[in-house]
């Protein structure tokens, strides 16, 4: 290895790899199981060789002991897991609204395969999931994937201990905000829901012989489903500028 690399280099690209592998592992899109694990490590690959001569400098001197050079690869791969798993919550802000929905629409039975998650949702909410990958991808927000990589290297040096009690306070405060930004999203839906189950229960208490339930049915799926499609513009821009605050966080 003398001739391609000195040790002190493959040991800082070792450390790079390690961070943005775990990274890459639970990104949008990118780390979904869709993808190959092949394409993912050579990316992680890529972007460690891109990224290592300029981080070299912050690297400490090297471990002497196994323990010491095991503690620091965890050290790396508990930051990317970090740092991945904060932008990997918020993309549930599109299923909860998508979950509410249908709810709301009474299409809560019409299950299908989500590709972003290992168990199966609504297809109302598995549409919403795909549309936030599309616009990531659509938007370039997947370029500020790699800017985060960067720039996690100031915001949490290799010198630096893992702050573990910020981290759980991140994570917490990222739940609550995609869950709060999931049933805004789903805000005409759920004003809809609302002011038609007035209207049907008031007219079932009006007319006790009419058989509300099979006419408001087919009504309150087509109507909230056309109200979703109306409103799918302004979901796509309000989620899409809230992801983008998130990921300037990073990067």
């Amino acid at each position: 290895m003398d001739s391609f690399a000195t040790t002190a280099q493959v040991y800082v690209a070792g450390l790079v790899f390690a961070r943005i592998g775990a990274m890459l592992m639970l990104m949008p899109g990118i780390g979904e199981t869709a993808v190959s694990p092949r394409i993912r490590l050579a990316l992680a690959l890529l972007i460690a060789l891109v990224i290592t001569p300029t981080v070299a400098k912050g690297v400490g001197p090297l471990p002497t002991t196994v323990g010491g050079l095991a503690g620091q690869l965890i050290h790396e791969i508990l930051i990317g897991l970090m740092i991945g798993a904060v932008l990997k919550m918020f993309m549930s802000a599109m299923t909860t609204a998508g979950e509410i929905i249908s709810m709301q629409t009474t299409l809560s039975f019409a299950q299908t395969t989500n590709p972003m998650g290992v168990q199966s949702s609504t297809a109302v909410a598995t549409f919403l999931s795909m549309l936030s990958l599309t616009l990531i991808m659509a938007t370039d927000l997947h370029h500020l994937f790699i800017a985060a990589m960067a720039r996690s290297y100031d915001l949490f040096p290799f010198t630096k201990s893992v702050p573990v009690n910020d981290a759980a306070a991140l994570a917490v405060r990222t739940v609550a905000q995609s869950f709060t930004l999931g049933v805004q999203l789903a805000a005409p839906v759920i004003v809809f829901s609302i002011v038609f189950n007035l209207a049907t229960g008031l007219v079932g208490r009006v007319m006790p012989q009419f058989q509300i339930f099979f006419v408001t049915s087919p009504l309150s799926v087509i109507l909230g489903l056309s109200l979703l499609a109306l409103s799918l513009g302004g979901i796509a821009m309000v989620w899409s500028d809230r992801y983008r605050d998130l990921l300037n966080v990073f990067s």
